[in-house]
């Protein structure tokens, strides 16, 4: 349990603006999942067009995200931790307001492009600040707030779209946003960041991520081991009326509560995660633990047929909980780093791994033409979780480091 002193200290205005913004982060990111159907049938489609419009426009959605992660990345470490914060609440803000008004499917593809550039700087401004805000001892329980209270975001979205329509719930996740901005002067900026500001000192180099061989060998290390988190979200839970459909499932399965069982669990995964990273001190032996559940967790999901309604949702929220480290790994990518360059690795890793989805849905499709939808998916699922596991083998241990020095 956590004492009340620690409580104090973890409960400060930016851990709790941070995981209010993550909510809404989570919330308008998820939404095209939670409405993919609805929303382009709306626009006249149906069919397998569902499917196959529904992959191009997530792709094109984290296209926007990894060209945000590299800007607000690099913007997070020239200009500060908040301005990246509340800049990308913005942008995303008013790209959502205006999903809710497409009447084509380029419209859309352009407006979800632009509103993942927004998506994309919030969480590892958020995480930036509050790891570098905590003491260290203890900045493992504020990011594990932030991302636990952020992914219910994901359940808010699942009953705003069951109780309203698709373009009602883009309206809302936008109104959500903006409401957060009346908050910014409630917060101030990171000391390390203002403290490396004042000197002669290069921020935000995201090149130099790619020039310097040791830098390098921890970045990637740092993006490989989140792989098996978007294969899950972004293949086995997107899709997972499709699998539903080849598992005999007896009933229909909508995404939209598969997504709010999975991230329910993923939030339980996650403050189960951040806490035991506390109790051991350690951050690579707790990944480890939650890599193997994700296995077996796939290995159920992709092995079980003929099943119920409410198993299949069940197995989505087991699903859920196995990825459970997501908070755990940008934590780990903003404590490899030093404060020049935290920023933009913080912000860049998960979005380099929501991007991975473009060439894991790309693999996923490939071999579904040649081997089926679950063949497919087994290769694919296996694949991620054993370069996960040889990131995870060589890297660095960082919990309890002090992050008070530069690159």
């Amino acid at each position: 349990m956590i004492n009340k002193s620690i409580l104090k200290q973890v409960l400060q205005p930016p851990v709790v603006i941070a995981a209010l913004g993550y909510f809404v982060d989570i919330y308008d990111l998820l939404l095209f999942s939670i409405v993919r159907v609805p929303s382009l049938q709306a626009l006249g489609l149906s069919g397998d067009e569902l499917l196959k419009e529904g992959i191009y426009l997530i792709n094109i959605q984290m296209a926007g995200l990894l060209a945000g992660g590299i800007l607000w990345g690099i913007l997070g470490d020239k200009r500060g931790r908040l301005s990246v914060l509340f800049g990308s609440i913005l942008l995303y803000s008013l790209a959502n307001i205006a999903n809710g008004f497409v009447t084509t499917v380029p419209q859309y593809a352009f407006l979800r492009f632009v509103a993942g550039v927004g998506l994309a700087g919030e969480l590892g401004a958020g995480i930036t600040l509050v790891a570098e805000i905590l003491p260290k001892n203890i900045r493992g329980y504020g990011t594990t707030l932030v991302a636990s209270v952020g992914l219910f975001g994901a359940v808010l979205a699942y009953f705003v779209a069951e109780f309203t329509n698709w373009q009602v719930a883009y309206l809302i996740g936008g109104a959500l946003g903006l409401s957060l901005l009346a908050l910014r002067y409630s917060v101030s900026e990171s000391g390390m960041f203002n403290s490396v500001k004042e000197k002669n000192i290069g921020r935000g180099n995201f090149l130099q991520l790619f020039t310097d061989g040791k830098l390098l060998k921890k970045y990637l290390q740092c993006i490989l081991i989140g792989l098996p988190i978007w294969y899950v979200i972004g293949i086995l839970v997107t899709f997972s009326p499709e699998f539903a459909v080849n598992f005999q499932v007896k009933g229909v399965i909508a995404a939209g509560k598969a997504v709010m069982f999975c991230y329910i669990g993923l939030s339980c995964g996650d403050l189960a995660s951040g806490m035991l990273s506390q109790y051991l001190k350690s951050r690579r032996e707790v990944v480890l633990l939650f890599l193997s559940m994700t296995t077996l967790a796939i290995v159920l999901y992709l092995s079980l047929s003929g099943m119920s309604t409410s198993m299949f949702y069940f197995n989505c929220f087991l699903l859920g909980v196995s990825i459970g480290y997501w908070a755990l790994f940008v934590t780990i990518a903003a404590e490899q780093f030093g404060t020049n360059l935290r920023a933009t690795v913080a912000t860049t890793v998960p979005n380099f791994i929501r991007g991975a989805v473009v060439p894991l849905t790309f693999s996923f499709e490939f071999l579904r033409g040649q081997t089926g939808m679950i063949p497919s998916a087994w290769i694919v699922g296996l694949v991620t979780v054993v370069i996960a596991l040889i990131a995870l083998w060589r890297m660095q241990e960082s919990f309890g480091k002090d992050l008070n020095y530069v690159e």
